[in-house]
């Protein structure tokens, strides 16, 4: 029988081996970039005052891409 810190040991040598792959699948899934663009087109709509819907977007995109998702 493993004890917790051996159990917890191994389950943080395999998150530290998978981090990069499923921070690279996460960052070409669709959803993903959906979900974010959903978001921040959300957010500018509801928070800053641009009246300009091509604005809306365009800085919408600017902080979706200035956004980072990094594998630790």
């Amino acid at each position: 029988m493993t004890n917790p810190s051996q159990t917890h040991k191994a389950l943080q040598l395999l998150r530290d081996g998978f981090m990069i792959e499923l921070t690279e699948k996460i960052y070409t899934d669709d959803r993903f970039t959906n979900l974010m663009m959903d978001l921040t087109s959300e957010f500018v709509e509801q928070n800053i005052p641009v009246v300009d819907e091509d604005l809306q977007v365009d800085l919408a995109l600017m902080m979706m891409e200035s956004i980072s998702l990094r594998s630790y």
